[in-house]
C-alpha cells in the first residue's frame, strides 16, 4: 500500500477524505496541501506527510492510480504549479 494512504488510514481519515484529497491534487496541488492541514492529523504525523508529499512526488503518482483517479490530470496541475513559481 502506498506510504500516503497508510498513514491517512493510520489517522482514520475516511477513504471519502483520502480521495477527496487525491482528487485536488490531481486539480490543484496547493489547495491540496490546505486540505491536507485540514484533516486533524497530529502535527509531528502531518510534518512527516508533508515531507512525504514533496520529497516524493512519485508516491502522489503511485496513490492516485492505486485510488483509480486520472494521473493526466496530476500532470496538469504540475505544469500549473510549476507556471505559477
Amino acid at each position: 500500500m502506498n506510504p500516503i494512504i497508510q498513514m491517512l488510514k493510520e489517522e482514520n481519515i475516511s477513504e471519502e477524505k483520502t480521495n477527496e484529497l487525491f482528487q485536488s491534487f490531481t486539480e490543484n496541488p496547493l489547495m491540496a496541501m490546505g486540505i491536507i492541514q485540514q484533516l486533524g492529523i497530529p502535527p509531528e504525523k502531518l510534518q512527516e506527510l508533508m515531507g512525504l508529499v514533496m520529497t516524493q512526488p512519485n508516491l502522489i503518482k503511485e496513490a492516485v492510480e492505486e485510488l483509480g483517479l486520472d494521473f493526466s490530470k496530476v500532470e496538469a496541475a504540475k505544469t500549473k504549479l510549476k507556471e505559477g513559481l
